[in-house]
């Protein structure tokens, strides 16, 4: 049996037993998850809550942009606060109060440390004792939180409103006036908010903790991190080192045997390929990427300075045309669709070049799915904007408007519509590839490979269509981290692995056998942490210890291959200066170098740095969690989809010279510029907020208070060195790839003029 067949088999194995272990902790996430209650009464049999309210409440907080308006359970924007954290200190305190002017005639924070500890002591009892009936589906709570829930309701249904009272704190949350213009909605989403505050203070059943496992930390109420997540945290550290020791061994091994001398090309094998009509046909979503890219960068703007002005951006009032929950919304979404594009039309560019076969009206399919790419983005971005400012009405804004999930918020009927291009998509590459699938070429297991993460990215999405319009929060979570954990970092990690080890064998700078072991080695190991290691964003949603336990181990090994991508940067670089022809691909390779650098920096140290249960019980939802984000979806996805696109555009204008200058301007200003952006304002304000948090409790970290302090104030402008020259960076970007069409400069040409190019121009010959 040949090593590729037993990889092969191995790959299988493990997908279908993690797979299965996943789909079996989705049924634990289910049996365990906060119960959603039919009532909420008083002691003396009054209503304070039914469950049409909650649910209502919900639809309510969706329309207005959900998660990108603030957090649930640390999901979602850090701008306003976590409104679970933030209902839970706010009920605690007004119980403390009431108790404190009724017991010691004075109010709590002019009690003494002793009347202190005692009302606090009294308070745990109380919120943290698990009063449902299930058999009734009721909650009772008595007088004293019945009194201060109606006081928090008022406050937010102040906030939400356009009440002059709490107009300084909507300012310091970026929110518009009306943010919520109808009372009955503002009642409602007081419920809503009430709902997940209970699920974090209140005991599971014959448990000592909540149903959020303590999340968030809240002293007065006795929320601190259970044994479960130090058990696990040192638990995944091990599972790290372990990982980390055998796959060291496994390198050194390996590397260390000899190997038939590899003999390179002496022309570019790729340089006379001509490019068939659908592949030229692909140009268009490039240049879709190029405008998706530079308007998320442009809304990334806007929203980071949402957070300094509030309402205004630059002393225009801004959030009454764009509020800063559309803004963020779009920015965050656009990460996704413009990388997501660069696999779109590498994979359909890549596939006839693959088989030397242009399947019949190929050209056309690619076409149509790029005219319903275009349909879909401005037409989901239409009803979000409709729903957030309140335009839509409750009834259409799941179908048609915002789901408030971040990364999943466009409506379900631009989800169904993205999900059936995704299969065009499918079936356009796979009829172009099946040539040379169906043959015995060498090429067939990484041409397989690359396939079936086509097949992955493909049919993985129909996890965004999983849940309904009133599934259980805990649920929605689970399928919604399918979505954003497996499709966008995990096959797509595998398709982009594939396309690179397919064009450096195409090129002839490595064999096809080696280059096809190692993906399907690095396949296997990058998937044997990230399929369960979805579970780690799942920590704290209504999952059960077993979820718990399951995420931190596996997250831990999703670090283990980034700890010797080092290895994999120096090897790529070594290739761009295998042959003198190869600086025809020197850009291209140095987006992939960078690619290994994010990997190591932003999904492997600053991966790591929030992942383990205990690290991520206190920095959920703090700019620690955008520190790690933007480093890697950008800094891995955004430079692997550049990469890509710049390899393609080599292909589709082959005779043309680049200028090198632009492109090495765009390269240096966009990872300099990241690179200020982590170091100058996320990693330092999240640093400052992890320090309120395990001092004063989650919920000031997140609040105004603190949030609104000069220092924070001086992170955030930091931000504007980074950002411009991050933007000239994508500027240059676009300038060169306009250029190409609007300013080109044949090879030949450049040489005949000797205008100091000409010896570059002539190493990209190979002469």
């Amino acid at each position: 049996m040949t090593s590729t067949k037993r990889l092969w088999i191995l790959l299988g194995i493990l997908l279908v037993v993690s797979f299965g272990i996943l789909l079996w902790a989705g049924t634990q996430i289910s049996q365990a998850a906060p119960p959603m209650p039919e009532r909420v009464v008083a002691e003396d049999g009054s209503a304070i809550y039914t469950r049409s309210d909650i649910e209502k409440g919900r639809q309510v907080w969706q329309s207005i942009g959900g998660m990108q308006l603030g957090s649930i359970w640390g999901h979602g924007g850090y701008v306003a606060p976590d409104w679970s954290a933030d209902w839970l200190h706010r009920e605690a305190m007004a119980v403390l109060d009431a108790w404190s002017r009724r017991d010691f005639g004075t109010s709590y924070d002019k009690a003494n440390a002793e009347q202190q500890a005692a009302l606090q002591g009294r308070l745990r009892a109380r919120m943290r004792t698990n009063t449902y009936d299930a058999a009734t589906g009721t909650i009772t709570l008595d007088a004293d939180r019945a009194a201060a829930i109606a006081a928090v309701a008022a406050h937010y249904e102040s906030l939400f409103g356009d009440d002059p009272a709490t107009m300084d704190l909507r300012d310091a949350y970026a929110m518009k006036n009306g943010t919520v213009p109808d009372a009955a909605n503002r009642q409602a989403l007081s419920a809503f908010f009430w709902w997940t505050a209970w699920a974090t203070v209140t005991q599971r059943p014959d448990s000592e903790i909540t149903y959020t496992n303590n999340w968030p930390n809240e002293p007065l109420v006795g929320n601190a991190p259970p044994p479960s997540t130090f058990l696990w945290s040192a638990f995944s550290v091990t599972f790290l080192l372990a990982g980390i020791g055998l796959l060291g061994w496994h390198h050194a091994v390996t590397h260390g045997r000899t190997e038939e001398t590899h003999r390179l090309p002496e022309f570019d094998p790729m340089r006379h390929i001509k490019a068939t009509p659908s592949m030229l046909a692909t140009a268009k979503y490039f240049w879709v990427l190029l405008a998706l890219f530079v308007v998320q960068i442009l809304l990334g703007a806007i929203t980071a300075h949402y957070q300094v002005e509030g309402q205004f951006v630059y002393g225009y009032e801004m959030a009454n045309v764009l509020p800063y929950s559309i803004t963020r919304t779009w920015h965050t979404e656009l990460a996704v669709l413009w990388i997501a594009v660069a696999w779109l039309g590498t994979g359909l560019y890549i596939a006839p070049a693959v088989s030397d076969y242009e399947p019949r009206f190929q050209r056309l399919g690619v076409n149509v799915l790029w005219v319903c790419l275009l349909i879909i983005v401005v037409g989901s971005f239409a009803g979000q904007w409709l729903a957030v400012m309140q335009k839509l009405g409750l009834d259409k804004n799941f179908w048609w408007g915002h789901q408030g999930w971040e990364y999943a918020d466009m409506g379900r009927f631009w989800q169904w519509f993205l999900f059936i291009g995704l299969m065009l998509w499918l079936f356009l590459v796979g009829r172009a590839l099946w040539p040379t699938l169906r043959g015995n070429s060498e090429m067939r297991s990484i041409v397989g490979l690359l396939f079936l993460s086509t097949v992955a990215i493909g049919l993985f999405f129909a996890a965004a269509l999983m849940w309904g319009e009133r599934t259980h929060i805990s649920l929605v979570e689970y399928w919604r981290w399918w979505l954003v954990h497996l499709w966008v970092e995990g096959f797509f990690e595998v398709f982009a692995t594939a396309v690179i080890a397919f064009l450096f064998t195409r090129l002839g700078l490595l064999p096809v056998k080696s280059a096809t072991v190692a993906v399907l080695f690095a396949t296997i190991v990058f998937m044997a942490g990230g399929v369960l290691g979805t579970l780690h964003h799942l920590y704290f949603a209504g999952s059960p210890v077993p979820v718990l336990a399951l995420g931190a181990s596996f997250s831990a090994l999703e670090v283990v291959p980034l700890a010797y991508i080092g290895f994999e940067a120096y090897h790529h670089y070594q290739l761009s200066a295998a042959t003198p022809w190869m600086r025809r691909y020197k850009w291209p390779v140095m987006f992939f170098v960078a690619v290994a650098f994010w990997n190591l920096v932003g999904a492997g140290l600053f991966g790591f740095l929030i992942n383990p249960p205990l690290s991520l019980y206190y920095m959920q939802g703090l700019n620690l969690t955008p520190l790690h984000g933007h480093t890697a979806l950008f800094g891995v996805y955004g430079m692997l989809g550049i990469g890509l696109v710049l390899f393609c555009l080599r292909g589709m204008k082959p005779e043309l010279a680049w200028h090198e200058g632009i492109l090495k301007t765009s390269f240096w200003c966009l990872n300099i510029g990241l690179a200020m952006m982590a170091l100058l304002t996320l990693l330092p304000l999240g640093t400052a907020q992890l320090f309120a948090s395990l001092a004063h409790g989650y919920a000031y970290a997140r609040s105004a208070e603190f949030m609104q302090q000069p220092f924070v104030d001086l992170l955030i402008w930091l931000r504007v060195p980074g950002d411009t020259i991050f933007s000239i960076g994508a500027l240059a970007l676009v300038v060169f790839v306009a250029g190409l069409w609007l300013f080109p400069r044949r090879e030949d040409e450049v040489r005949e003029r000797g205008d100091g190019e000409a010896p570059a121009a002539a190493a990209r010959h190979g002469r």
